[in-house]
Protein backbone atom coordinates (compact mmCIF):
# COMPACT_ATOMS: atom_id res chain seq x y z
CA UNK A 1 0.00 0.00 0.00
CA UNK A 2 2.86 2.07 0.77
CA UNK A 3 3.61 2.15 -3.26
CA UNK A 4 0.24 3.19 -4.21
CA UNK A 5 0.16 6.42 -1.68
CA UNK A 6 3.39 7.43 -3.51
CA UNK A 7 1.97 6.93 -7.09
CA UNK A 8 -1.17 8.57 -5.98
CA UNK A 9 1.15 11.42 -3.97
CA UNK A 10 3.12 11.86 -7.09
CA UNK A 11 0.52 11.91 -9.57
CA UNK A 12 -1.42 15.08 -7.58
CA UNK A 13 2.24 16.71 -7.22
CA UNK A 14 2.37 16.33 -10.80
CA UNK A 15 -1.53 17.66 -10.84
CA UNK A 16 -0.46 20.54 -9.03
CA UNK A 17 2.74 21.78 -10.94
CA UNK A 18 0.94 21.15 -14.20
CA UNK A 19 -2.20 23.70 -13.13
CA UNK A 20 0.47 25.93 -11.62
CA UNK A 21 2.18 25.89 -14.73
CA UNK A 22 -0.90 26.56 -16.81
CA UNK A 23 -2.24 29.37 -14.71
CA UNK A 24 0.90 30.94 -14.56
CA UNK A 25 0.76 30.69 -18.88
CA UNK A 26 -3.04 32.07 -18.51
CA UNK A 27 -2.42 34.55 -16.33
CA UNK A 28 0.74 35.66 -18.59
CA UNK A 29 -1.51 35.67 -21.75
CA UNK A 30 -3.95 37.74 -20.13
CA UNK A 31 -1.70 40.13 -19.40
CA UNK A 32 -0.05 40.27 -22.44
CA UNK A 33 -3.49 40.54 -24.23
CA UNK A 34 -4.17 43.72 -21.65
CA UNK A 35 -0.99 45.50 -22.64
CA UNK A 36 -1.60 44.84 -25.99
CA UNK A 37 -5.15 46.68 -25.80
CA UNK A 38 -3.78 49.79 -23.97
CA UNK A 39 -4.22 53.06 -26.11
CA UNK A 40 -0.46 54.26 -27.51
CA UNK A 41 0.78 57.16 -25.33
CA UNK A 42 0.77 60.39 -27.46
CA UNK A 43 3.52 61.69 -29.47
CA UNK A 44 3.40 65.61 -29.50
CA UNK A 45 5.19 66.62 -32.94
CA UNK A 46 6.91 69.66 -33.05
CA UNK A 47 5.83 72.23 -35.27
CA UNK A 48 8.60 75.51 -35.98
CA UNK A 49 6.59 78.76 -36.62
CA UNK A 50 6.79 79.99 -40.25
CA UNK A 51 8.13 83.17 -40.94
CA UNK A 52 5.85 85.48 -43.38
CA UNK A 53 7.66 88.53 -43.28
CA UNK A 54 11.31 89.19 -43.76
CA UNK A 55 13.43 90.88 -40.95
CA UNK A 56 14.14 94.77 -42.17
CA UNK A 57 17.73 95.60 -41.97
CA UNK A 58 18.48 99.17 -42.54
CA UNK A 59 21.07 100.39 -45.09
CA UNK A 60 22.53 102.73 -43.36
CA UNK A 61 24.44 102.85 -40.55
CA UNK A 62 24.69 106.13 -38.03
CA UNK A 63 28.17 107.07 -37.67
CA UNK A 64 28.81 108.33 -33.95
CA UNK A 65 30.92 111.24 -35.29
CA UNK A 66 28.09 112.27 -37.38
CA UNK A 67 25.97 114.87 -36.40
CA UNK A 68 26.09 117.84 -34.28
CA UNK A 69 29.31 119.06 -31.98
CA UNK A 70 30.04 122.02 -29.78
CA UNK A 71 33.02 122.97 -28.74
CA UNK A 72 35.23 125.93 -27.59
CA UNK A 73 38.99 126.54 -28.70
CA UNK A 74 41.80 128.97 -26.90
CA UNK A 75 45.13 130.12 -28.33
CA UNK A 76 45.66 133.62 -30.14
CA UNK A 77 42.01 133.45 -31.09
CA UNK A 78 39.80 132.45 -28.27
CA UNK A 79 36.06 131.41 -28.56
CA UNK A 80 33.26 128.52 -29.48
CA UNK A 81 32.49 126.86 -32.10
CA UNK A 82 29.65 124.40 -33.59
CA UNK A 83 30.18 122.16 -36.16
CA UNK A 84 27.79 119.73 -38.02
CA UNK A 85 29.63 116.37 -39.48
CA UNK A 86 28.51 113.83 -42.40
CA UNK A 87 30.70 110.78 -42.48
CA UNK A 88 31.12 108.66 -45.38
CA UNK A 89 33.64 106.24 -46.23
CA UNK A 90 35.96 107.44 -43.54
CA UNK A 91 35.44 111.25 -45.18
CA UNK A 92 34.31 114.10 -43.31
CA UNK A 93 32.39 117.04 -44.49
CA UNK A 94 29.82 119.93 -43.36
CA UNK A 95 30.15 123.27 -41.69
CA UNK A 96 31.85 124.82 -38.74
CA UNK A 97 30.23 128.21 -37.10
CA UNK A 98 32.96 130.03 -35.25
CA UNK A 99 32.16 132.74 -32.73
CA UNK A 100 36.12 133.85 -34.00
CA UNK A 101 36.40 135.18 -37.11
CA UNK A 102 32.87 135.17 -36.94
CA UNK A 103 30.78 132.91 -39.15
CA UNK A 104 30.28 129.34 -41.01
CA UNK A 105 32.76 127.71 -43.11
CA UNK A 106 32.73 124.72 -44.89
CA UNK A 107 35.11 121.86 -43.65
CA UNK A 108 36.63 118.68 -44.87
CA UNK A 109 38.66 116.35 -43.28
CA UNK A 110 39.44 112.19 -42.31
CA UNK A 111 38.67 109.80 -39.48
CA UNK A 112 41.36 107.39 -38.95
CA UNK A 113 40.58 105.02 -35.65
CA UNK A 114 40.68 107.50 -33.34
CA UNK A 115 42.11 110.20 -35.48
CA UNK A 116 40.95 112.92 -36.54
CA UNK A 117 41.93 115.59 -38.59
CA UNK A 118 39.97 118.36 -40.52
CA UNK A 119 40.40 122.13 -41.85
CA UNK A 120 38.19 124.82 -42.73
CA UNK A 121 39.56 126.94 -45.01
CA UNK A 122 37.52 130.03 -44.78
CA UNK A 123 38.52 130.29 -41.68
CA UNK A 124 42.45 129.22 -42.32
CA UNK A 125 42.46 127.07 -40.02
CA UNK A 126 43.54 123.13 -39.38
CA UNK A 127 42.90 120.92 -36.73
CA UNK A 128 44.23 117.64 -35.32
CA UNK A 129 43.30 115.32 -32.58
CA UNK A 130 42.08 112.07 -31.25
CA UNK A 131 38.02 111.54 -31.01
CA UNK A 132 36.83 108.66 -28.28
CA UNK A 133 32.56 108.04 -27.82
CA UNK A 134 30.87 111.89 -27.56
CA UNK A 135 34.09 113.71 -26.97
CA UNK A 136 36.41 114.81 -29.22
CA UNK A 137 39.96 117.30 -28.32
CA UNK A 138 43.22 118.72 -30.24
CA UNK A 139 45.21 121.46 -31.31
CA UNK A 140 44.50 124.10 -34.50
CA UNK A 141 46.86 125.80 -36.19
CA UNK A 142 46.92 128.71 -38.39
CA UNK A 143 48.57 131.55 -39.90
CA UNK A 144 48.52 133.68 -36.56
CA UNK A 145 49.43 130.71 -34.57
CA UNK A 146 47.99 127.58 -32.39
CA UNK A 147 45.93 126.46 -29.74
CA UNK A 148 44.10 123.83 -28.14
CA UNK A 149 40.36 122.62 -28.93
CA UNK A 150 37.81 120.34 -27.83
CA UNK A 151 34.12 119.22 -28.19
CA UNK A 152 31.44 117.03 -27.04
CA UNK A 153 28.30 115.56 -29.30
CA UNK A 154 24.83 116.55 -28.37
Amino acid sequence: MQGDSLRRGGRELTRAVLMAALLAVGVGSTAAAASAKKKPKKVHKVVKPKITTKPKVSSTVASPIAGKWSGSYTGPVSGTFVINWTLANGVLSGTITLTQPPGEYDIGGKVDGSSISFGAVGAGATYKGTISGSSMSGTWTSTIGSGNWNATKG
